[in-house]
């Protein structure tokens, strides 16, 4: 009775009697979090876009309170940065396969693949609504664009130290020409747009830059 009692008591305190301790699960509000983001992304698709979209529809896909929705995010603009953000994190971070224009032609194919893939109707929300809502366009430059342009410095750095391209050169200007294609055909010939096209901008600005005469480089 008393072994019992104790095996009893044991399992109470959160173990098995020997005196382990029950391994804790993903914490519920982690749960939480990861609920909102993707019932974030799934109403975001549907017809309506950013206007249409509230906390109170994205609480109740949910199944969480509002009050929990605005305990991570200020602003609905900020959470459906995030929400895409989190979506893509892992998948648009920057390979260091020892080539710069292949660490770079890589990581623009993924990004084209997302925006080929329906959370492309994600980044077309966001970009439409950031046209009459500044706070949304400010949450996704924040949120989503300069943490992936930080990472493009560091793989263009590195690219530089190895001698791949000239000291000197503007680093905004090369990531503005090499993306800046991207996100327009994205907007204006969504069914031009293919991997193929991430080879091509890399061999016209990188190759460019390394044939370019070091004294002109200031110039670009």
């Amino acid at each position: 009775m008393a072994q019992n009692h104790a095996r009893s008591a044991g399992a109470q305190n959160g173990n098995n009697g020997t005196g382990a301790k029950r391994l804790p699960g993903r914490p519920r509000s982690e749960e939480s979090r990861l609920s909102i983001l993707r019932s974030t992304l799934k109403l975001l698709k549907q017809d309506g876009g950013f206007a249409e979209l509230s906390i109170e529809a994205i609480a109740a896909d949910a199944n969480v309170g509002k009050t929990t929705v605005y305990r991570w995010w200020p602003t609905k603009a900020a959470l459906v940065a995030d929400a895409f953000s989190t979506s893509a994190d892992q998948e648009l971070r920057f390979p260091n396969t020892g080539s710069v224009q292949r660490d770079m032609s890589l990581q623009m194919k993924r990004l084209i693949r997302v925006f080929r893939s329906n959370r492309g109707k994600v980044v077309a929300a966001l970009l439409a609504g950031g046209q009459s809502d500044p706070e949304l366009i400010e949450a996704f430059r924040d949120r989503f664009l300069w943490p992936r342009r930080k990472q493009a410095y560091q793989t263009l750095q590195r690219g530089i130290d190895r001698g791949e391209l000239p000291t000197g050169c503007d680093l905004d200007l090369v990531l503005d020409s090499l993306y800046g294609p991207i996100y327009m055909r994205f907007l204006i010939r969504h069914d031009k747009l293919d991997e193929n096209f991430a080879d091509d901008i890399c061999a016209l600005v990188l190759k460019g830059l390394q044939c370019r005469p070091r004294r002109r480089i200031r110039e670009l």
